[in-house]
């Protein structure tokens, strides 16, 4: 096994009250690691970790700062940022190619539970000094509100029909956190409209994930692009409306391919914001029903100041869904040509915006 190498060292100063430090490690291993994996079907397969080679950041605080020695209370450790992790697998007494799709399911979550057990801001606390440290621990700092609205352009993995496409979003990769929309099926203009929440534990260095997945039945479901949204980018009780280029992988961004893209309404509150807040996306200021924000009161009367703040912040809101109108047929179409017949197309029109759509001319 080869040891651990240190290629950089930096130092970030927390003011008075704590040290950061910063390491860029390189570990290349053989470790003899066996993983006991229980299938749906309640089979066990004995699957060994084999060849980890392994390159990132690891941060390591020092806080907080006494004056006794060794100087500081604690000290808690994170992996600041991945830039490797491979691996192989192996099932122990056979082949592991030999099942399809499995090999994948297996190498994700161990990904998955390997990177968020320890990838920032999770961290590690080994008290140094005896002392009350459960303020270094990780705590919620608010929640970030999510509208899935649609997708356009999506590449079709299909060879017959059109793809079945779902969406999983997810802040942290863990499994009862990740959340997971309906599946349009023969569609590669999926429209979902669906909302969704998560827990925020800092806004700074977390982002949303979005992958696209085609649903292939009993089959391992295929990868269409996935995308992410940087929480930093996103100014604090005010919604953001975003088209994100889907890619093959986060990590390598030299995809070129067109994979479609898709449409998010985003809203980052911080826990201290409710005073004088009204969320538009709160269940009393429906997102699909502009009457409760546009009219006065509800019951008729003239309307209160909240109500007319929370009409405001709905008028900010411009974009609250997708209207999908699909023109069948018409009938008793009155001839307009001198041979007595006619050649209709349709004009659909939105009124506020003067947006305009035209169907095919039917001969």
């Amino acid at each position: 096994m080869e040891a651990v190498i240190v290629r950089g060292v930096s130092i970030i100063e927390d003011g008075e009250d704590g040290i950061t430090m910063e390491l860029e490690l390189q570990w290349d291993g053989n470790p003899s690691i066996v993983l006991d994996i229980k299938t749906r079907f309640g089979v066990s397969l004995p699957i060994q970790v084999k060849n980890i080679g392994f390159t990132g950041v690891f941060r390591l605080i020092f806080k907080p700062l006494v004056e006794e020695f060794p100087c500081f209370g604690a000290v808690c450790y994170s992996l600041r940022q991945k830039k490797k992790l491979d691996f192989t697998l192996k099932v122990v007494g056979g082949d592991i190619s030999s099942l399809p799709g499995f090999s994948d399911a297996i190498e994700d979550t161990i990904r998955d539970a390997i990177e968020d057990s320890i990838t920032w801001p999770v961290r590690k606390i080994i008290p140094i000094l005896p002392g009350d440290y459960s303020d270094l621990e990780l705590k919620p700092v608010g929640i970030l509100e999510v509208k899935l609205v649609q997708a356009k352009e999506l590449t079709n993995k299909d060879i017959i029909g059109k793809s079945d496409p779902y969406a999983v979003l997810y802040v942290r990769p863990l499994r009862d956190r990740m959340k997971t929309s309906k599946t349009i099926n023969n569609q590669l203009n999926p429209v979902w409209n669906e909302h969704f929440e998560f827990v925020v534990e800092d806004a700074s260095t977390q982002h949303l994930v979005v992958k696209i997945y085609d649903d292939e039945g009993v089959q391992a479901s295929e990868l269409i692009g996935c995308a992410q949204v940087m929480l930093r980018d996103l100014e604090p009780g005010k919604v953001k409306d975003v088209w994100l280029k889907l890619v093959k992988d986060l990590e390598i961004q030299r995809d070129t391919k067109n994979r479609g893209q898709v449409h998010l309404e985003l809203l980052y509150c911080p826990f201290g914001m409710e005073n004088g807040f009204i969320n538009p996306f709160a269940p009393k200021f429906s997102m699909t029903s502009l009457e409760k924000a546009l009219k006065g009161g509800t019951d008729g009367t003239e309307a209160t100041d909240l109500e007319k703040t929370a009409t405001q912040k709905r008028r900010e809101v411009i974009v609250r869904g997708v209207l999908s109108v699909t023109v069948i047929s018409a009938e008793d179409v009155p001839a307009t040509d001198i041979m007595g017949k006619a050649d209709p197309y349709v004009v659909l029109t939105l009124k506020k915006t003067g947006t305009k759509n035209k169907t095919r001319v039917s001969f």
